[in-house]
């Protein structure tokens, strides 16, 4: 952990001073949280929502707003340029499935900013559509056109989870040993940057995220497993850039954890985003639920694994 990660993990961040803060807003509530935690520092915000993707609630929060699609790269960047916003982030969840969609593209057509951001990754065999090649191909266009792309949590630290047992029991060795298992699993396809949530049972896998997101992939999960009992784990990627695509959990997360009947919820303290934390904990407390945050395998209480080497 950076000394930078851990000034964020005590919620320490400097005043914005009435600083403009862009947000390209997409699904969710992290983008209200985000707002939220700007305007308590003093900032203000540009909020740039995701077309068919954000919540109207948004609008009260901002002092410019604006909506765009999903490729329209340019008419984004513009809107930020012409309300003289230098720092900006990504906050909230893009539905890449719907780009799947018979016709989906079509309905998402890019501008040419979009088309010559994303064009490489059409063609190119050295190339590939990746969230995190595409997420930082966007990130590219916005610092070239002077507006720099920053980690939300540069303005909203106090979201990042902390260490410990944040609701629940204590766990299990058996559960302790699932979590470890679970956490490999997850690390290694973070490392793909195929997903970041992996659900299992006994040490055994039942389901892996993929391009339907983390609830999808719980709910496969509860499916599967009809008797519950799983173990829901989430870790940033290896590689996590931090200024996109970090983990996220959200009251959601852990509706679609009871309604499959998992019982453990497993994230990496320091680099996973908890939105509404008090909402979440009491939510999990009634439900029984225990989260779990930790730095690595080896800080789940009284577990004895090596470290995740991603060599």
């Amino acid at each position: 952990m950076t000394a930078a990660t851990a000034d964020h993990a005590q919620g320490s961040a400097p005043d914005l001073d009435g600083e403009l803060i862009g947000i390209l807003a997409g699904w969710g509530r992290f983008p209200i949280a985000t707002a939220e935690a700007i305007r308590r520092r003093g900032g203000r915000v540009a909020i740039l929502t995701i077309r068919h993707h954000a919540e109207e609630s948004l609008a009260s929060l901002a002092d410019v707003y604006g909506e765009v699609g999903v490729a329209e790269i340019g008419k984004a960047i513009d809107f930020f340029r012409q309300h003289g916003v230098l720092r900006a982030t990504m906050a909230g969840k893009i539905h890449k499935k719907k780009l799947f969609r018979r016709l989906g593209w079509v309905r998402h057509l890019p501008d040419w900013k979009g088309l010559r951001t994303f064009w490489p990754h059409v063609v190119s065999r050295k190339k590939d559509n990746r969230d995190d090649s595409l997420l930082a191909a966007i990130a590219t266009a916005f610092d070239r056109s002077g507006v720099r792309i920053c980690p939300a949590t540069d303005f909203a630290p106090e979201l990042l989870a902390t260490e410990g047992v944040l609701a629940g029991k204590s766990l299990s060795k058996r559960r302790m040993a699932d979590v470890a298992f679970g956490w490999r699993l997850a690390k290694e396809l973070g490392r793909l940057d195929i997903g970041q949530t992996v659900v299992v049972k006994n040490r055994a896998p039942l389901a892996l995220e993929a391009i339907e997101g983390t609830d999808e992939c719980i709910r496969r999960a509860g499916q599967l497993c009809r008797s519950g009992g799983m173990t829901v784990v989430k870790v940033a990627k290896p590689q996590q850039d931090e200024r996109f695509d970090m983990p996220t959990i959200g009251i959601g997360t852990l509706q679609s954890i009871r309604a499959a009947g998992a019982r453990v919820l497993a994230i990496e303290a320091g680099k996973t985003i908890l939105v509404d934390r008090d909402q979440l904990i009491g939510y999990a407390a009634r439900c029984g639920i225990t989260i779990v945050s930790c730095f690595d395998v080896a800080g789940v209480p009284l577990l004895e694994k090596p470290r995740y080497d991603a060599a």
